[in-house]
């Protein structure tokens, strides 16, 4: 007996505490939601936004919480009806039988099992007047607000953002709605919208008061800028001032808020808030072949060098590690000054020491040059500069072979890409011309060098991706002996001919080879997604050399295909694995194998 009095007061216990419990014990929610004549997207779009009919999910577990959810849903589902263009619907949301809006929230029951939501459209509206006044010259009202189009309350925001923007598209930079009359019909399922503007007087552009902590010297910033202070206010031109700031890579943040009032004399100030970007960076990359070995690449960026938005970038290569030629790099240096020119130029400064060890020959570079760069836009840019090159090679018409040149590079880029890692559409232009006068008894002649890209989705989504490239060089002037090495044309290797061993296609000479006076370089690839991070690629790629500055009927060919693999890494572009054989040409035989990050092109 003694030792069965410990269980019963045990037993006891629980159920008490059971008992005094139960009322906050969650019971799953039984729920439905029905909207006769609805569409099924309409209706998949009311359970997705209903907070009683995703309670579950939500983590709505008391009685009280699902009356509050169910009073919340009310106004939700009305407005989400005027959004689809019934503006007189009915919605009854019943707990246990009893409508939600009738239930005292004083006295809730300890639990609710079942919720039911019906929905009654009625019919839908059409707009009958539809009106925006008054508007500012050449502004477009979206199409969906007119009269007889379904009347919907996005439509009439739409209408309302338009006329305001066309305002502000012309001077008027505090234009606002004034008055919105909104008249629902019901007999006639008709809405009359009246939307009333008060565009506000024209402005200029007044000041740009610079605030936050940075480190850029404000009259750095301003020169960047270019704020054009005494313009007609235009939205557009403040993007322009945000995205010439930002292009400088100084910045974390770039904020530009138009003061509230006007100022007396018509014009609008803004202010200017930075925050600075950590001013290092270092960054690493890798890519990997068969023949070719290991080729490693160290980028180090100092941000702000001198306080006026420089940008120092500090290049290292390692090459050929473990492969079949001897290790070789480069060492380049550049220095971008956006505050020495107009807001959209910049003026740098370049150098470079290569030492480059290839089959069929073997060169030392430097050089040394100052330019300037002009940015259109976004995605269009053309730069120039001047300096000297120096080479010193040894290839198949000699050893111990000197170049000195006076180089005027030119070089312009387009690029319409959705991506820069992985493009799915678009295109992208690289054209790159550069006279060299020789020096020293060196030749005088010109390089010109083009590089297009184009993509093509075929409307899936990315899924499926054709992507197509060509390559064009040529080197007018000097005969083929008389040009560094570095200045003619090779074909194959993973930037040209995959399959094929870097650089073995060139011109014949003697017992070696050298480099082409033209090149013609083509490659085609097509892109599947297997998963949304796996995908398989498909490509087949040719090279052309010639002797001669055009491509001709003798020139020398080559060509390779094969099968890769890219693993999505975000923002870093796919993690690349390619393999490939020769198709064409006596340059190579076997399997070559590719491994880096990012599209081969």
């Amino acid at each position: 007996m003694t030792g069965s009095r410990p269980r019963g007061v045990l037993r006891c216990w629980l159920f008490g505490a059971l008992i005094a419990l139960a009322p906050n014990l969650a019971i799953a929610l039984e729920t439905t939601l029905s909207a006769p004549g609805a569409s099924e997207d309409l209706v998949d779009r009311l359970e997705e936004t209903s907070s009683v009919f995703t309670s579950e999910s939500r983590g709505l577990d008391t009685s009280l919480e699902i009356l509050s959810a169910a009073l919340s849903d009310y106004r939700t589902i009305v407005q989400i009806m005027y959004d689809e263009g019934y503006f007189s619907p009915v919605v009854s949301i019943k707990l246990d039988g009893q409508e939600a809006a009738k239930i005292n929230s004083l006295n809730v029951p300890a639990q609710f099992k079942r919720a039911t939501i019906l929905v009654t459209p009625g019919r839908k509206f059409k707009f009958g007047t539809a009106v925006v006044q008054p508007l500012a010259p050449d502004t477009e009202l979206p199409e969906e607000f007119a009269t007889g189009k379904t009347a919907t309350t996005g439509a009439i925001q739409q209408a309302a953002s338009a006329g305001v923007q066309g305002w502000r598209n012309t001077g008027h930079a505090k234009a606002e709605v004034e008055d919105q009359k909104v008249i629902a019909r019901h007999a006639q399922a008709r809405l009359d919208a009246t939307i009333d503007l008060a565009p506000g007087p024209r402005l200029q552009f007044g000041k740009m008061i610079i605030q936050g902590d940075t480190n850029v010297r404000h009259r750095s910033i301003e020169k960047i800028a270019g704020f054009p202070s005494g313009e007609v206010y235009s939205p557009e031109q403040v993007q322009k001032v945000g995205t010439r700031l930002r292009r400088t890579g100084t910045f974390s943040t770039v904020s530009l808020k138009e003061h509230d009032e006007p100022n007396p004399d018509g014009t609008l100030d803004f202010d200017a808030t930075f925050e600075d970007l950590p001013p290092r960076r270092l960054t690493f990359g890798a890519e990997i072949a068969s023949r070719d070995g290991v080729d490693v690449t160290a980028t180090w960026t100092h941000r702000n060098v001198f306080r006026r938005a420089e940008r120092l970038r500090f290049e290292a290569a390692i090459r050929n590690i473990g492969g079949a030629e001897d290790i070789d790099g480069r060492i380049g240096l550049r220095l971008d000054q956006p505050d020495r020119l107009g807001p959209d130029d910049n003026t740098f400064w370049s150098a470079l020491l290569e030492r480059r060890n290839t089959e069929n020959y073997n060169v030392s570079v430097a050089s040394l040059a100052y330019g300037a760069r002009r940015t259109f836009s976004d995605r269009l840019y053309a730069e120039a500069s001047a300096g000297f090159q120096w080479s010193d090679a040894d290839d198949a018409y000699g050893d111990g072979r000197k170049f000195r040149y006076f180089i005027l590079p030119f070089r312009s880029e387009w690029d319409e890409r959705d991506s820069k890692v992985s493009a799915t559409r678009g295109y992208y232009l690289d054209s790159q011309v550069m006279p060299f006068v020789g020096l020293s008894g060196t030749d005088t002649g010109l390089r010109m060098f083009f590089d297009g890209r184009a993509y093509n989705d075929l409307g899936t989504g990315g899924r499926l991706v054709l992507a197509g490239r060509v390559q064009l060089g040529s080197v007018l002037g000097p005969p083929p002996d008389g040009v560094t090495p570095d200045f003619l044309f090779f074909s194959g290797g993973a930037g040209t001919v995959r399959g094929q061993p870097f650089e073995s296609l060139g011109i014949p000479v003697g017992d070696g080879v050298a480099g082409g006076k033209s090149f013609l370089g083509l490659s085609a690839e097509v892109r599947g997604k297997v998963t949304d991070t796996i995908s398989l690629v498909g490509f087949y790629d040719y090279g052309v050399v010639d002797t001669s500055s055009f491509i001709g009927s003798g020139a020398e060919e080559h060509s390779g295909a094969g099968l890769g693999i890219r693993y999505d890494l975000g923002g870093f572009g796919p993690l690349r694995f390619d393999l490939a054989v020769p198709v064409q040409g006596d340059t190579g035989d076997g399997l070559q194998f590719y491994l880096g990050i990012g599209q081969a092109f």
